[in-house]
């Protein structure tokens, strides 16, 4: 016999789709059994497991916040984590990063390639959205993403001797600019790249070149943007 849900406790599970509700209630959502198994190996709280063997398909289906209902979803509690000091390292930055695949991506590149360092601008996607979480396939348990105020940010990394660093279009070729083993690296958004705030923080543009011959693609995905950006840091340190 399957357990039955109340409506309010549907209601609940329902809110967390939104970022209002997340807020509000401090919870989030995993879903999948590779994600709600990284869930419980993970240092944040699991507030409540469901299955689908334990509530049925139906009253699965009310509450999953994907397309179609996983076996097993896992509420999670918002973690709280303190903006850390001064960036060190190797330090990401986000700009009004807003596509849920991409954050979800951007999270796995940093999981990759062994970026501690996370931070965003206010207006970037809600790193707990159902779709960022999924996107992650995992990550979001590895790592730590701070918003903040990101042209104070580039000002302090700069005052303790990091160099700041932005992909524009008018930047210098990557592959040719002298590139540190430490600093910040500003990512912009998906349409309007990095904001005129934060450019002006910027102490050295850099430019992924374009190997097509004629007419080619405008611009990268801001995600693999990262991943090329990122790799050639680390290639360098190598």
């Amino acid at each position: 016999m399957s357990i039955r849900l109340s409506s309010a406790e549907i209601k609940l599970l329902r809110s967390l789709g939104t970022k209002k509700g997340r807020q509000e209630n401090g919870l989030f959502i995993v879903e999948g059994e590779k994600l709600v198994d990284e869930a419980l190996d993970s240092d944040l709280e699991v507030v409540r497991t469901y299955s689908k063997d334990e509530i049925g398909e139906d009253q699965m289906g009310r509450i999953t916040l994907l397309d179609s209902p996983s076996p097993v979803l896992a509420v999670v509690k918002i973690p709280e984590w303190p903006l850390p000091g001064t960036p060190s390292g190797l330090s990401l930055a986000l700009d009004g990063v807003r596509d849920p695949g991409n954050m979800g991506t951007i999270l796995r590149i940093c999981d990759w390639f062994g970026i501690d360092n996370i931070y965003a601008s206010e207006d970037s996607v809600d790193v707990f959205n159902p779709k960022v979480v999924q996107s992650s396939m995992g990550a979001i348990f590895r790592k730590r993403l701070y918003y903040c105020d990101i042209p104070a940010l580039c000002r302090d990394s700069r005052k303790s001797g990091l160099k700041v660093y932005g992909t524009l279009l008018d930047g210098r070729n990557i592959y040719t600019s002298e590139l540190s083993d430490e600093g910040l690296i500003v990512m912009g958004n998906e349409s309007k790249g990095i904001s005129p705030e934060v450019r002006k923080e910027i102490d050295s543009g850099l430019l992924i070149p374009s190997y097509a011959t004629g007419r080619g693609a405008e611009s990268l995905n801001v995600a693999i943007a990262t991943a090329v950006t990122v790799a050639e840091f680390k290639r360098r340190k190598w």
